[in-house]
């Protein structure tokens, strides 16, 4: 009897195991522990992969043997991806050494420097020997007939490796959610890019057109028309989302004015990079090496000012800057060298907003500072020159004579300049009580929740051209360094645009934890000693009493 009770028991449990072994495997749960929520995909990024109807295949380069740092980063790029194919089936991931294979490593690395993968060279010398490492922080997404590149690593100029790397973690999923969303997402926004009023030639922003044509409908938009009909070219532009006016140089009528004052009030973003003073290092390429900064009025000035800013007519100098190249020495011993140039202020970022959240210096020459005025719209300031910054009055002259002498660092107190500012909320028409220019059909005096950004230098957007060829914008050619710019100014697009929510992602915030090298350096021979003769000695102690308890039982 109790024979079959125990066999009962066992078939009992043999079956329940079965049971809860067919539940478990019918249901898929998986648990984010973690603080930071950093395996946790965000909507926009499920929102993207549920669009799929073909398979996205993505080819990950950053594959290999790789110091400690890179080797946190290939971690968190497989385990991203791996959220990536929990989310979607129809992802496929291929994992890449570029250079395993010594027969093919220098084909591999010309090949992938060719198509704008730019090897990361890692220098190590932390055990005495210096070694250097070739490694492709990058990855392709293919899907349909399109592919794009997504940069794993976010290179600065003013970070360490440990500090890009962090910064390269917490934007790993937007990299990828950003290439996704150029092969999935049909282009649906519309941009303006105004003309008529003296802004840059299309030379001039042609890189930063390139970066943001994936995403959206581009056209030129000039207000010419306005002189004969506004109603008509008022209502043309409020066909787009939002209109980018770079750099203007002549000033803007009455009636350009009010057309654009009634396309905000209607609910359509702008982006301004606007000038107050004139002055170019162009200007200074003469024999004296001398030019002078005069105050440029576009008669926008009661316009930005309802609004709640104000481009001051004023030149900002700051000491952490960027150089310029000029020629030291006489005849044959002259040499190009870089010259800190204080009228090119490397601008600090608010660390706070999803525009400018982990973002690398963006670069200025010759800007102007700007005010926020008291009024009911929300101002976030998104870039500042550092607070060793002061501000020059126009006219003035200014020398590239000036450069070589000693700087009065005394002087540089007047603070933290605002050059870029973002402003969110319902606008009151600059024309509110007052005699419109031209009669209009439905003018509003209030505008519906809207944005605009004011960058107080359109140099921001401009790429230097060589041989006709534009080169990437924020790319310093004398210096080989890049600069935010490229990616300020698409962030700012995709946010006043809200782009699926993609600029959401950047705001992620996850805490990566680095080994202090000095401290590894220092206490290295203390650890080892720890980490070898501790056990031992513990063994030894263990195997002493052992052996001393056992006598003593037995000589009893």
């Amino acid at each position: 009897m109790k024979k079959n009770k125990y066999t009962l028991y066992i078939v009992a449990i043999l079956f329940g195991l079965i049971i809860i072994n067919i539940i478990s495997s019918s249901i898929y749960q998986r648990f984010d522990l973690t603080k930071d929520n950093r395996y946790t995909l965000s909507g926009a990024s499920k929102s993207l992969l549920s669009d799929l109807d073909s398979p996205l295949i993505i080819d990950i380069f950053l594959e290999g043997d790789f110091p400690s740092e890179f080797r946190l980063l290939q971690t968190e790029v497989r385990q991203i991806v791996d959220e990536f194919q929990l989310e979607s089936p129809r992802i496929i991931v291929n994992y890449i050494d570029p250079i395993k294979n010594e027969t093919t490593r220098q084909q591999y690395i010309e090949e992938l420097t060719k198509q704008g993968l730019e090897p990361y060279i890692n220098t190590d010398n932390s055990t005495g020997k210096v070694t250097q490492d070739i490694i492709f922080p990058w990855a392709y997404a293919s899907y349909k007939e399109g592919r794009v590149k997504i940069p794993l690593l976010k290179r600065s100029i003013t970070q360490g490796l440990q500090e890009q790397i962090n910064s390269s973690v917490q934007s790993l999923e937007y990299a990828f959610a950003d290439g996704f969303s150029k092969l999935v997402n049909a282009k649906s926004k519309k941009i303006a890019i105004l003309k008529g009023n003296g802004q840059l030639n299309d030379i001039y922003i042609a890189d930063f057109l390139q970066t943001i044509k994936p995403y959206y409908n581009l056209a030129q938009f000039t207000l010419d028309s306005v002189a004969t009909n506004p109603q008509g070219t008022l209502e043309k532009l409020q066909n787009y989302d939002l209109i980018i006016s770079a750099k203007p140089s002549i000033a803007f009528s009455e009636n350009e004015k009010l057309v654009l004052d009634q396309y905000t009030m209607g609910g359509g973003k702008s982006l301004w990079l606007t000038e107050a003073v004139v002055m170019d290092q162009d200007s200074l390429k003469n024999a004296a090496g001398t030019g002078v900064s005069i105050m440029r009025d576009l008669k926008l000035n009661d316009f930005f000012f309802k609004y709640g800013v104000r481009v001051n007519p004023t030149l900002v100098k700051d000491l952490y800057s960027a150089p310029i190249m000029l020629s030291i020495g006489e005849g044959s011993q002259a040499q190009m060298q870089p010259i800190q140039w204080q009228y090119s202020p490397l601008a600090a970022s608010n660390p706070e907003h999803p525009i400018t959240k982990n973002l690398n210096l963006v670069k200025f020459d010759f800007a102007s500072p700007i005010d926020t005025l008291k009024n009911s719209i929300k101002k976030s300031i998104l870039l500042q020159s550092s607070p060793k910054s002061k501000t020059e009055g126009a006219p003035t002259t200014i020398s590239l004579a000036n450069v070589t002498k000693a700087t009065d660092e005394a002087s540089y107190n007047s603070g933290s300049q605002n050059l870029a500012v973002l402003l969110e909320g319902e606008f009151s028409s600059v024309y509110d009580k007052r005699v419109l220019p031209f009669k209009i059909n439905n003018y509003k005096s209030k505008s519906a929740p809207t944005k605009m950004v004011v960058i107080s230098d359109g140099n921001v957007i401009k790429n230097d051209v060589i041989k006709n060829r534009p080169l990437e914008l924020g790319f310093d050619q004398f210096t080989g360094k890049s600069f935010g710019n490229k990616e300020f100014l698409l962030n700012a697009v995709n946010y006043l645009l809200d782009d699926k929510g993609l600029i959401n992602i950047r705001a992620k915030e996850i805490t990566v934890a680095f080994l202090d090298t000095d401290k590894i350096k220092d206490s290295k021979s203390t650890w080892q000693l720890l980490n070898i003769a501790l056990p031992l000695a513990v063994l030894a102690m263990f195997g002493f009493l052992f052996n001393y308890f056992r006598k003593r039982k037995y000589a009893k």
